[in-house]
């Protein structure tokens, strides 16, 4: 649920935005993943937010629909498909959830969970694109990064307004060009892909930074040279969006860097190469800490929402008018912004506090074991429960209790606390998802609003809440 609230946020804030005729463009800048080269640079993903713009196939694309919450579009070496297409675009709720809605999305993940979202995603989208065994099969075929995004880590969105002039070009360009795939680390790859689609909107927003990741383009210096662009011109509107890689058993994703800030940070590479040229460190060391400092969850923070760049902006006015008094009031109105979405430490420290007492009835109920025990759900589930996907396209787990009778779950928001959920399985699925996001660091977790609604299903699964008596007697 706490998922969904967050993109109906997105969608609201998109649709509010409709009738004053623009909508958003925005760069995905997706954590790293320890697979591939990746281990190596640690340089992540880069991709194309598009709020008016959705698939009418993965290779065409049209407006959306006023439902409609967007699309992400990205190339990747290969997406592994029958023909060897350089992009593809995929609905947002796809994208972010692996659902079209985003309401039944997991509430954790595990790779049988996402295998099961991408096998669903292939047979009702990909069905004419995907007919070979290895794109069927290939776990190297990466349109599945398309699936669930959050299911492997966490990624932000740098986003920026554009006009349905601007939207109406970008389709009419992506619709009439090849698509074919010429990937090239060096000079057109991902994050290529996305400066290019960037500056048609924005014309020299998004750069490359030569001196910092030695000559290809980087998601991290795209992401952050948009960053500085939008951040100097007020009438772009720009917000950050985080999305945080979903508790679970897929082992998490790390920040993305340039290529000088992963020799100043990884040990792995500054110390062989201090070894063999210790001539290179001081300087890579020094163009990071000049020129290539960026950290997306600090620009989140400060970009929230769109209505914090207009107060921002308001504040601008009332300083160049001297007026103390406004912009003191602006200061509160945008520190109330950013609260409503990131949370005061007021409000994580007492969700803390209230959730020990609620770890207490849990293990005097025998609900859990110990408190010890919520680090070892997710894993006791992938090894020993068997996801699926019901008629309606929703997902649930199986597998036995204590006495070794069959028991569900759902594993979505909606269905978790549906009367054939059972409810201790319920309950402790729930335990360990608050668990995991109080225990994590601010880029790592929820943001506040999704967090609540979580929250409300657990004080809604406790076996002293009414909810739970009122089902427990209906059985």
């Amino acid at each position: 649920m706490g998922r969904y609230i967050w993109a109906s946020f997105v969608a609201l804030a998109l649709l509010c935005v409709s009738p004053r005729a623009w909508g958003d463009v925005g760069i995905v800048l997706n954590d790293s993943l320890d697979t591939s080269v990746a281990r190596i640079t640690g340089s992540g993903h880069s991709a194309v937010y598009l709020s008016r713009i959705c698939p009418a196939s993965p290779v065409k694309l049209r407006l959306c629909r006023a439902e409609e919450a967007g699309s992400i579009i990205s190339n990747y070496t290969t997406l592994g498909e029958d023909q060897p297409f350089e992009w593809n675009i995929v609905s947002f709720n796809r994208f972010v959830y692996g659902v079209t809605n985003s309401q039944d999305g997991p509430l954790f993940a595990s790779w049988p969970i996402k295998r099961i979202l991408e096998q669903h995603y292939r047979q009702d989208i990909l069905a004419g694109y995907c007919t070979t065994l290895s794109c069927q099969t290939s776990g190297k075929a990466e349109w599945r990064e398309m699936v669930a995004a959050t299911a492997e880590r966490t990624f932000y969105i740098l986003i920026a307004s554009t006009t349905v002039e601007q939207d109406l070009d970008l389709i009419s360009k992506f619709n009439s060009m090849p698509n074919v795939n010429h990937f090239n680390a060096a000079t057109r790859n991902c994050a290529d892909f996305t400066k290019e689609i960037i500056n048609m909107y924005f014309p020299h927003a998004a750069r490359r930074d030569i001196l910092n990741d030695f000559g290809p383009t980087s998601p991290k210096a795209v992401a952050r040279s948009f960053a500085h662009y939008a951040e100097r011109r007020p009438g772009t509107r720009y917000y950050v969006l985080h999305f945080a890689q979903l508790p679970g058993t897929i082992k998490r994703s790390s920040p993305p860097r340039e290529g000088t800030e992963q020799l100043y940070r990884a040990k792995k590479l500054a110390v062989p190469l201090a070894i063999l040229d210790w001539h290179m460190v001081p300087p890579a060391a020094m163009a990071y800490l000049l020129t290539g400092k960026f950290d997306p969850q600090r620009d989140f923070e400060l970009h929230a929402t769109p209505h914090e760049s207009e107060l921002a902006q308001e504040k601008q006015v009332a300083e160049f008018d001297d007026d103390d008094a406004r912009v003191k009031q602006l200061d509160v109105a945008v520190r109330d912004e950013r609260v409503d979405v990131l949370g005061s430490s007021r409000e994580w420290k007492t969700f803390r506090e209230q959730f020990d007492s609620f770890v207490d009835e849990a293990v005097k109920a025998e609900v859990i074991s110990s408190r010890s025990a919520l680090d070892h759900v997710f894993k006791q589930l992938t090894e020993h429960g068997t996801p699926y996907m019901d008629d309606r396209g929703e997902l649930w787990i199986k597998t036995s209790d204590p006495e070794g009778h069959t028991v569900v779950a759902g594993l979505t928001p909606g269905d978790i606390l549906a009367p054939n959920s059972d409810r201790t399985l319920a309950y402790r699925i729930l335990l360990a998802t608050v668990n995991e996001q109080l225990k994590s660091s601010a880029r790592r977790r929820e943001t506040i609003s999704e967090f609540q609604q979580t929250w409300a299903l657990l004080e809604r699964a406790r076996p002293q809440s009414q909810t739970y008596v009122a089902q427990q007697g209906g059985h």
